[in-house]
């Protein structure tokens, strides 16, 4: 299939689980994928994978957290293609502690990581989607966006923050024909949540899954946009 053909997609953290599998799927349909990770040996280990797979990626070092890097990429996107089509805000980090023992400045790197960078990120890539056709954002959100349990205050403040945000670019999104999406998803079984907790991985759902559902995201008609959307596997603790 094709679905996706022509497009220019761009995800962060897309060096391993979901936004490797994210990668994966829309080199699948016919994009070229820009795998985009701070781990640059990841980036080009899942890059050279869809090649392998005869499909179209190209891996760069990206620090969502730092303008500078965001902008350099973005440049080099705008002379390289002149545009941008999708951009999925997967990349995002923790630190499993409490209030009293995490460290301001690994609070201050995960509202980072998580908030500021897909802020940054988004507002560069408004400059150069939906010159033609709409141009879609995705913002990977999570029930940490919903709920909230011990050891991980930093977390929830940076995707609480994330929902509002992506909210609030969709308001000003559809201005631009650009479509933006929180997605909000559960638990999956991806190194993020397996190396800290290998013993949720029964309640815990393929990231494959997930990214099928951006992919169902990304194929609605010119029209139509979905603000929120929630994904979570069958035995989710994290919700009701």
């Amino acid at each position: 299939m094709n679905a996706f053909k022509g497009k220019i997609a761009l995800v962060t953290g897309g060096g391993q689980g979901l936004g490797q599998e994210i990668c994966r799927s829309l080199a699948k349909e016919g994009a070229l994928v820009i795998v985009a990770d701070v781990n640059k040996q990841k980036a080009e280990k899942a890059a050279k994978w869809i090649k392998y797979q005869r499909g179209k990626a190209q891996a760069i070092e990206l620090d969502v957290s730092d303008e500078l890097s965001v902008k350099k990429v973005f440049d080099e996107l705008d002379k390289q293609f002149g545009v941008l089509d999708i951009l999925i805000n997967n990349a995002g980090i923790d630190f499993t502690k409490s209030l009293d023992e995490i460290l301001t400045d690994e609070w201050q790197k995960v509202l980072k990581v998580n908030l500021i960078g897909a802020f940054l990120m988004t507002k560069h890539a408004f400059s150069v989607m939906g010159k033609k056709e709409p141009g879609q954002v995705i913002n990977i959100c999570s029930t940490a966006s919903k709920r909230a349990w011990a050891n991980a205050s930093a977390y929830h403040a940076s995707k609480w923050g994330l929902l509002g945000f992506s909210h609030a670019a969709h308001v000003e999104g559809r201005e631009k024909n650009i479509k933006v999406t929180a997605l909000v998803s559960g638990g999956m079984k991806t190194p993020f949540i397996l190396e800290r907790f290998p013993e949720a991985e029964p309640n815990l759902q393929d990231p494959k899954n997930v990214a099928e559902v951006i992919k169902f995201v990304l194929s609605l008609p010119k029209e139509t946009a979905i603000p929120e959307v929630m994904v979570i596997p069958m035995r989710e603790t994290s919700w009701p």
